[in-house]
């Protein structure tokens, strides 16, 4: 078992955790230990939309001890036909209380903190802080940014997901190993708008991949996309990895010891 990535203490399993997760502590490599490891684990995941939907639920199913959930605003029709932790009656309610019913009915184990706020510049640091690693679902630059900077100043590892029409991105960032997001996106692009094409499916798929690079950093199993950016285009269901590299004039990768 590779040396887990987080600073996470494990949790001794009760006998119904032992029974719920079984089948999955049967793989080689991560067992009862990584099974334990995850009880013991915070994961912050900002925004609860088409990719921290799945992620949340995925991450909750596995067994994860406590998840902060970071959403502001109520659930509206169009939000539907993605957001697989909302359903018809939570319309104009709170979308993160919604989410935070539906993960303790699969999960009734589990922590959960729900933050009726997205991240910026005024929470990050206070929610980054609480959790062993970061799951970034957020749609606009100004939250990645805040989530990104406030974990790389805390040595927070970062799962990177995205998506647009039928394209997904995967990356995993970690503090003085990784390049940060900013050597990649240096500034906000102009271009880049809130709303935009999107099907369950394309932001169900890479949301479960996000989860399952969290599950791995959490318990040292397996080789996770550090430094490393998978790209899927569903329209014809090709894959592309590329090695990312560090920009050397990035300010925040400089005050980063390596």
């Amino acid at each position: 078992m590779l040396q887990p990535w987080t600073k996470q203490k494990p949790r001794t399993l009760t006998e119904v955790e032992k029974a719920t997760y079984e089948w999955q502590t049967w793989l080689p490599g991560f067992g009862v230990p990584g099974q334990e490891l995850l009880k013991g684990a915070t994961v912050l995941i900002s925004r609860l939309g088409g990719l921290g939907s799945p992620v949340a639920f995925e991450l909750a199913a596995a067994g994860v001890g406590k998840l902060i959930l970071a959403h502001a605003g109520d659930l509206k029709p169009s939000d539907l036909n993605r957001q697989i932790l909302m359903d018809h009656d939570g319309l104009g309610k709170s979308r993160v209380e919604a989410a935070k019913r539906k993960l303790l009915a699969l999960n009734p184990r589990m922590e959960i903190e729900a933050v009726a706020a997205n991240l910026s510049q005024e929470n990050a640091t206070e929610l980054v802080g609480a959790a062993d690693l970061v799951v970034d679902c957020a749609p606009l630059f100004q939250e990645r940014f805040a989530m990104h900077d406030a974990a790389f100043r805390m040595g927070k590892p970062v799962v990177e997901c995205a998506m647009f029409a039928l394209e997904a991105n995967l990356t995993v960032v970690v503090p003085g190993q990784t390049p940060c997001l900013r050597c990649r996106i240096p500034e906000i692009p102009t271009h880049w708008k809130r709303e935009f094409p999107v099907f369950g499916a394309v932001s169900g798929t890479v949301g479960c991949l996000a989860a399952m690079e969290a599950i791995k950093l959490l318990s040292g199993l397996g080789n996770p996309l550090l430094g490393r950016l998978l790209s899927l285009d569903l329209m014809d269901m090709s894959t592309t990895t590329l090695d990312l590299l560090p920009r050397a004039d990035c300010a925040l990768c400089r005050t980063i010891p390596s």
